[in-house]
């Protein structure tokens, strides 16, 4: 019986439901306890931060709540291994944006998870709940998790 790759390139879209009830949070947990090494590109945490605030203005996220889910976040962040904005991570974005349609970001993030796997996506897992940036992924060769 083979082993399971426990590590998984995680999209800011999959772990913000581990740190505020989300309608996928059950899905991210499930994920969290088969796939539990967790790699993130850089900006990931500027992602993070940013939906924490957005859905606290917009009302749907207290001032507490956003606070309880910053700590929170910092421990998961104790757990990943992050990929930095080296310059392959750069130029691996701008070809993913001439071959897919998807926001810079997510090219950013593609490129960052093509960097974890020396640019040899086929077995290694990606999780995301971005149908965009989970078509990219899956047309670049990765093993694709979602809802």
């Amino acid at each position: 019986m083979m082993k399971q790759d426990k590590r998984a390139f995680w999209d800011t879209s999959s772990l913000l439901p581990l740190l505020c009830r989300d309608r996928f949070s059950s899905r991210s947990r499930e994920l969290l306890r088969r796939y539990s090494t967790i790699i993130a590109w850089w900006g990931t945490p500027v992602e993070i931060h940013a939906a924490f605030f957005r859905l606290q203005r917009d009302g749907r996220m207290t001032a507490s709540g956003v606070e309880n889910a910053l700590e929170l976040f910092a421990g998961l962040r104790l757990r990943w291994r992050e990929i930095l904005p080296v310059d392959r991570v750069r130029q691996l974005a701008e070809e993913s944006c001439r071959r897919h349609t998807i926001r810079s970001a997510d090219a950013l993030q593609l490129g960052a998870a093509l960097v974890w796997c020396n640019e040899q996506p086929k077995g290694r897992n990606f999780i995301c709940f971005d149908n965009r940036l989970l078509e990219a992924a899956r047309a670049t060769g990765f093993t694709v998790h979602s809802l």
